[in-house]
């Protein structure tokens, strides 16, 4: 563990600083390499029991390569722990030991998860991302890997918080996995190096589309006289912009993230529309539709359109058009990707198909969800190189790049958004059950809604 007197920086510092000058001072302390331990089990602590936490900790006991056990949990919510453990308990008995004593609840309760763990165990952060930063801080400081689900971030301080963690965990030799499992996939992996090759020429349009109806807790009833403001929020963690980035951060990512791989290069600049359409007496901050023009420094295009409305047209696929012809990133959602190369701009002809994965319709894929978890714990026991979060900060930044340029009705920049000092949610690493909520309700009940135009320099 990292000596505070030899470096002279505190985990506070690089935390709220986040700071170039910060990131390379701890990067300047020497922290022994961390490995699975002697006897090939890898440990694991779930922090976050949800289902996106349950699906993830599931994944990483069918992982390959050798044992898993989940050995400690933790949760703000007695209930949803209970519901995690027994679902997970079903499937996967004979890898879980977590007894009652190492099922934590509480704002804290990722510490205790993870003075469970030996070095080298795995924690997995599938908590609402405002916490993100917090929870990976004292995780480096515990020398265990991570894997930390998407986004990472939410707000400019957050991310130059986050991209000075990253390269502390770089430093300490630990394995970092961020939940941006398309990166993963075989298939799209396969069409990212044809086009490479050059099957496309120039890529100058990509489009991305997750139209559907209302998920998870993208809107929110009035708060309910048996709970707290803070839990509400963190409860439904979709609805409000400091814990999550809103809906839009939280299901746009991998669109943004699969189609900026795709073209090779991170978009400098974004504006955007969209607005509320029908709320009813919804309390939430999201827009029900969002449409964003991202901008390359070449030029190129990304076109993003996201609406979560019931009975209207649904479609959530990514696709790049180029110079020479066109392709399917994604077609289905997240998986299968159905992955296909035309040598026209016409996608309805089959017969300009000049390459799909596979080399067949609807040729068998690997889960992305179980690729990411097979190669982060196969880096653990061979002791690889293995860092995420830089590329997981930056697509949580250009997300939140078009989410703030819709919000706020302006022309957005990467940088504009790097260096903003608006944070959502400051002092969260403080937060306890009887702490007052990072946003507060208006007089009406509700809670303040993006005003385009109004508000130019922050979202609310």
């Amino acid at each position: 563990m990292r000596s505070k007197k030899k470096s002279g920086l505190s985990r506070r510092d690089v935390i709220k600083t986040g700071s170039v000058a910060a990131a390379g001072a701890l990067a300047s302390v020497t922290i022994p390499q961390v490995h699975a331990g002697e006897n090939n089990t890898i440990q694991v602590a779930l922090i976050g029991c949800g289902g996106r936490g349950t699906g993830a900790a599931a994944d990483a006991l069918r992982a390959t390569g050798g044992p898993v056990r989940l050995t400690a949990m933790a949760d703000v919510f007695q209930n949803r722990l209970d519901f995690s453990y027994n679902n997970l308990n079903r499937e996967f008995a004979r890898q879980m030991d977590v007894p009652r004593e190492r099922r934590f609840i509480g704002f804290d309760a990722y510490r205790r998860a993870m003075d469970s763990l030996r070095a080298g165990d795995v924690v997995i952060m599938a908590t609402p991302p405002a916490f993100r930063w917090a929870q990976f801080s004292y995780a480096i400081e515990k020398r265990l890997n991570v894997f930390m689900e998407k986004p990472i971030t939410v707000d400019g301080p957050s991310t130059r918080r986050m991209l000075a963690l990253g390269e502390a965990a770089g430093r300490a030799g630990l394995k970092v996995g961020v939940g941006l499992m398309c990166r993963h996939c075989d298939a799209r992996k396969e069409l990212d190096q044809r086009i490479r090759d050059g099957a496309l020429g120039e890529i100058n349009l990509l489009r991305a589309y997750r139209m559907h109806g209302p998920i998870g807790f993208f809107n929110s009833p009035p708060k309910p006289d048996n709970i707290s403001h803070l839990m509400y929020q963190v409860q439904r963690f979709h609805s409000f912009l400091w814990a999550s980035g809103g809906s839009f951060s939280d299901f746009y990512i991998h669109n943004i993230d699969e189609c900026c791989w795709i073209k090779g290069a991170w978009p400098v600049q974004a504006q955007a529309s969209g607005g509320r359409h029908y709320r009813g007496d919804s309390v939430d901050q999201n827009f029900d539709t969002y449409s964003v023009e991202y901008t390359f420094a070449d030029g190129a295009k990304l076109f993003l359109e996201g609406r979560c409305v019931l009975g209207a047209h649904t479609q959530f696929a990514s696709f790049a058009h180029g110079s020479r012809g066109s392709a399917v990133i994604s077609q289905s959602g997240h998986h299968p990707a159905r992955c296909r190369i035309y040598r026209s701009q016409d996608m309805t002809n089959a017969e300009h198909i000049t390459w799909r994965y596979g080399n067949r319709p609807n040729a068998p894929e690997a889960n992305p969800y179980q690729l990411e978890w097979n190669h982060l714990l196969d880096a653990i026991r061979n002791n690889r190189a293995y860092n995420e979060v830089a590329r997981g900060a930056e697509a949580s930044l250009i997300t939140a790049m078009g989410r703030m340029a819709a919000h706020t009705g302006q022309i957005i920049t990467r940088d504009q958004m790097l260096n903003c000092q608006h944070e959502f949610g400051p002092n969260v690493d403080r937060l306890t059950n009887d702490s007052e909520a990072p946003l507060t309700p208006l007089e009406n009940g509700k809670y303040p809604v993006p005003q385009p135009g109004a508000l130019r320099d922050r979202e609310y």
